[in-house]
């Protein structure tokens, strides 16, 4: 006799499908995240040279040379550098009690942030979720929810980003910040000891010394989490009890004075004032996550990763309107709560068809932002193993200064370079006449810029470009053929036309 299935049959044989559903899903996500590490793990071994690199290497050469008294990273001048981090000099001293060169311990630094930013990132988006698919999404979401602009800049978490800036402090420091949020999160919805606000305090201050603006980006979310968390008074208090702690480390910093940079300005603006263009290009993607905040807006009007956002916008804004470009720095306080937002939807919106639904998009935006940044795949294989329209996308890595310490350059030597060079010579030892970066605590920085372009201008007489040399004690200048002179001696030729002459005394 044939029986009709009860009303619960098809549940009961549809659920295990959706669970293999889900569960294949979860799998693939978290195999998609651990691809993209191992890609990032493959960078570290390759290290291209691109930005910023130069600066951190030089300063760990000081480092190296002197943990106490290492002077400006760049020219040969006794002036504190923000460079002179907790983490550069923990770098420093590996460098010097190891005899590492400089770069294998970049290499060393490009692992421990890594480790730390995958870990924060884990723990953070715990706080938030304990689905276990919402780890590996929000890192992917990281990474490629952006832009179809191809962005590269040091605090910001895109895959090219972060290829070129692994080794850099700023990751080092994000991945603390994560941990940051995370601990005070949990801390906040609880009872902390006192000693656990002591250490916040310390851990934010850390932050802020290592970068100063993933430190602000820090510190919008540690006060996002507080107004979120909703601390009895007694949790406050002692959370407070962060905030004189970690003042007290940003006083006490002996290498530099950290909040002389309230007063930076000048050059700095200038640099950044590029952050506050194509901003649809290069972070179109991320209105997705935007989206996501407001429905969880709807769903708590004091949801973290909402005010986060908000905080940032508001930075972000009053930076672009005021002029105070630098301030566009806290654009990662906007970017990283909707990246979030946009992968917990896929695992926190209400009906299975709707998380279907964002799923899909989410993975159609991921697609779309991976292929954008396809031309990290360079820094691994190398360009010519790339297709034709992949490497496209492929930005070529700095080749390097090593050619000049082969043919004789050595450690404190002072090098006249104009400013492309100098932003790398100095990664191998040498100094040059005027800083390749902007430099907020060197005092004649702009008299030493302007003595550059005197001895490269074309119509200065020759007695003058010697007074430079002499006045700065240069013993080589790196330039091209045209610049042959009876004081200087070709010793060496180099890529794109360069040439190292030694000045003859």
């Amino acid at each position: 006799m044939y029986t009709a299935p009860s009303d619960t049959e098809p549940e009961r044989r549809t659920a295990p499908a959706r669970g293999s559903v889900a569960r294949a899903g979860r799998v693939s996500a978290r195999a998609a995240a651990a691809l993209v590490v191992v890609l990032l793990l493959l960078v570290v071994l390759r290290l291209p040279w691109a930005g910023d690199l130069g600066m951190h290497a030089a300063t760990i050469q000081r480092l190296r040379h002197s943990l106490a008294h290492p002077g400006d990273p760049l020219v040969d001048a006794a002036a504190p550098s923000p460079y002179y981090s907790p983490w550069t000099l923990l770098l420093g001293a590996v460098a010097r009690l190891t005899g590492l060169s400089v770069f294998v311990v970049l290499r060393l630094a490009a692992l421990a942030g890594l480790a730390l930013l995958v870990t924060g990132v884990r723990s953070y988006v715990r706080t938030l979720t304990d689905h276990r698919a919402a780890p590996a999404l929000a890192l992917l979401s990281l990474l490629f929810l952006w832009g179809p602009l191809p962005f590269s800049w040091s605090g910001f978490l895109g895959l090219n980003s972060l290829a070129l800036t692994v080794s850099y402090p700023s990751v080092f420091a994000l991945g603390l910040a994560f941990h940051f949020w995370a601990w005070l999160t949990r801390a906040a919805r609880g009872r902390p000891a006192w000693r656990t606000g002591l250490a916040l305090g310390v851990l934010w201050a850390l932050i802020l010394l290592c970068h100063q603006f993933t430190g602000v980006v820090a510190s919008l979310g540690g006060l996002a989490v507080l107004l979120a968390a909703r601390p009895a008074r007694g949790a406050l208090l002692r959370l407070g009890a962060g905030l004189p702690a970690g003042l007290l480390v940003l006083v006490c910093w002996p290498y530099y004075d950290f909040f002389a940079l309230f007063s930076a300005g000048g050059d700095l603006e200038a640099v950044h004032r590029p952050l506050y263009r194509h901003l649809a290009g290069r972070f179109g993607f991320v209105l997705l996550g935007v989206a996501a905040l407001g429905f969880r807006l709807r769903r708590d009007v004091r949801d973290p990763l909402v005010l986060f956002f908000a905080f940032g916008v508001l930075v972000f804004a009053a930076g672009g309107l005021t002029g105070h470009y630098s301030w566009g720095r806290a654009l990662p306080a906007t970017l990283v709560p909707a990246q979030l937002a946009a992968a917990l939807e896929v695992v926190s919106a209400g009906r299975r068809p709707v998380r279907a639904g964002w799923a899909g998009v989410l993975l159609a935006a991921l697609a779309a932002g991976a292929w954008t940044q396809a031309g990290t795949l360079g820094y691994v294989v190398g360009r010519d193993a790339l297709p034709r329209v992949v490497a496209a996308k492929y930005r070529t890595p700095w080749t390097g200064y090593q050619w000049i310490v082969r043919a004789g350059v050595r450690y404190g030597d002072v090098v006249m370079a104009r400013t492309t060079p100098a932003r790398q010579i100095p990664a191998y030892g040498a100094y040059t006449v005027a800083p390749g970066y902007p430099d907020v605590f060197l005092a004649d920085e702009g008299r030493r810029q302007a003595a550059v372009r005197r001895y490269f201008a074309a119509g200065t007489e020759a007695a003058r470009r010697r007074a430079v040399l002499r006045e700065y004690g240069v013993r080589w200048v790196v330039a091209g053929t045209s610049a042959k002179a009876p004081w200087l001696s070709e010793t060496a030729r180099g890529p794109g036309g360069q040439v190292l002459y030694r000045v003859v005394p």
